[in-house]
């Protein structure tokens, strides 16, 4: 199966925030929405960066309660690993895993096309392996 496939269970839609915002309305940003990370990007388009809860306690870490009110680019990923939509499940699954990190921009024509997380891809997978349990199931039974 591809990311392209979660993508069609889950949406497209992606939250993104400009790199001048402030750390502080990328934090409530997150809390109203019920998210961990956001693409930062100048255009809505383009990704200059991601910005997520680890990104948000090492600015905290390094400047105190200061972090909250500096832009958000000072402090997001700027090297951000993306994926395609006709990526593997399992390829994306071991660069997540191998990288530390739980979402991963899917970039399509060189533009933002939509953000999976290690939460969708482990319901993916657990999703896959109960259907196939189900056939294994109907296949012993017939």
């Amino acid at each position: 199966m591809t990311v392209a496939v979660i993508l069609t269970r889950k949406g497209r839609d992606v939250v993104t925030a400009r790199p001048d915002s402030r750390v502080s309305d990328i934090c409530d940003l997150l809390e109203t929405k019920g998210i961990g990370a956001v693409v930062i990007s100048h255009d809505g388009s383009r990704i200059d960066g991601i910005f997520s809860e680890r990104d948000f306690v090492r600015a905290v870490a390094r400047q105190g309660s200061a972090a909250l009110e500096r832009p958000v680019r000072d402090y997001m990923t700027k090297a951000v690993v993306t994926c395609e939509p006709d990526d593997l499940v399992a390829n994306v699954m071991r660069r997540m895993t191998e990288g530390k990190f739980r979402h991963l921009p899917v970039v399509e024509d060189g533009r933002l096309a939509g953000v999976i997380s290690i939460g969708d891809v482990v319901k993916h997978r657990i999703a896959e392996a109960e259907a196939e349990a189900m056939a294994m199931r109907e296949y012993i039974t017939a």
